[in-house]
């Protein structure tokens, strides 16, 4: 969890090109997260954005 919204992001789009899979950045409690969509399920957070592996555009 990271309270840097501009780290989360660099996180996600990584993370999101190296397990060529898409991930999300979510908020919960005032702090950003950062895990697959799939494995995100139902769960009580604020979604902040879909990262495709396949996107082009840096995420900042």
């Amino acid at each position: 969890m990271s309270h840097d919204l501009s780290l989360a992001q660099s996180n996600a789009f990584e993370l999101a090109r190296s397990l060529m899979v898409p991930v999300t950045l979510f908020q919960v409690d005032g702090a950003y997260g950062v895990m697959p969509s799939d494995e995100l399920d139902d769960a009580d957070v604020i979604l902040v954005h879909e990262y495709d592996p396949l996107e082009l555009v840096p995420a900042h």
